[in-house]
């Protein structure tokens, strides 16, 4: 087994509680890899997500093999990177950065992780019509994968039309899919003509409790994926469970982009078996602690 002590760090604004330096480590200690992954909280260290050229500097020179990126320094950190995947570039956000001989390289594993999540946890669902609810970070991923998994025609409505008709625009030419923005009060018709609904929004959060729109629009043959993991029981996922919709929580997708961030910075593929229920055991330790 590779004997090299491995240092990553996440970086991001309130990123303290985040579950995946531990995730990480699990593994990493399942593996027999040296591994130590620590939070870089800029709130806590009072940086602003203009600083994030100098975090890189600081990070190379006290040795650290990898960071992830959160928000809210995905976009602003290519910049400062020496080469980026193609995705990941196409997208304009970063969430992996490897440092080393190499330089800066950059990937987006959030878009392989909600990919991988979505063939392992509905490989056989339709596909064909989606629509996905919201067109921020995290949206630009998961619409970027989705059109990687056989959607045919993605709807994309937000709160905010322009950045729904940007994001529609941007992975249409990239993709040559067919992806249109939607208007939110054409969210019942919408839905009662898709496959299935990617909701990629705040709403559901612990801090933002609630759902998305009237579950009275859920039917049993419309599948229902969520993004959001803490909680992992949505009030959406809740409510589609209750109509008899598929699901797929956001844990999936979670521990998706670990298992992709993980091979990149070890070069050992994990177990991601595994780092699932690393991630469920996490998450169960934190709703009893809090």
């Amino acid at each position: 087994m590779d004997a090299h002590a491995y240092l990553v760090g996440l970086v991001g604004t309130g990123v303290t509680p985040s579950l995946t330096p531990p995730m990480h480590m699990a593994e990493a200690a399942a593996l027999g890899i040296p591994y130590v992954y620590r939070p870089i909280d800029m709130s806590v260290l009072r940086l602003e997500a203009g600083d994030i050229g100098e975090i890189l500097d600081w990070a190379e020179r006290l040795g650290f093999d990898a960071l992830n990126i959160t928000h809210p320094c995905k976009q602003l950190v290519i910049p400062h990177l020496d080469h980026v995947d193609p995705v990941a570039a196409a997208l304009g956000a970063v969430n992996t950065v490897l440092l080393g001989p190499e330089g800066r390289r950059g990937w987006n594993t959030d878009t392989t992780g909600f990919e991988r999540a979505f063939v392992n946890g509905m490989p056989d669902a339709p596909r064909r019509n989606v629509v996905q609810l919201g067109a921020g970070g995290a949206g630009s991923a998961v619409a970027d994968a989705l059109t990687r998994v056989g959607t045919e025609h993605l709807t994309i409505v937000d709160l905010d039309p322009a950045r729904a008709a940007s994001l529609a625009e941007d992975v249409r030419e990239r993709r040559g899919t067919d992806v249109v923005p939607g208007d939110p009060a054409d969210l019942p018709s919408l839905l009662a003509a898709a496959d299935g609904v990617v909701h990629c929004t705040p709403v559901g959060m612990a801090e933002h409790p609630g759902l998305p729109f009237d579950a009275a629009h859920l039917r049993p043959s419309l599948w229902v994926a969520d993004i959001v993991y803490r909680p992992l029981e949505t009030e959406l996922l809740a409510a589609a469970r209750a109509a008899g919709c598929r699901t797929l929580d956001g844990g999936r997708m979670a521990v998706g982009q670990a298992v992709d961030a993980f091979e990149l910075i070890t070069g050992v593929h994990p177990d991601a078996d595994r780092m699932n229920r690393h991630f469920h055991r996490l998450v169960n330790e934190h709703e009893i602690l809090v």
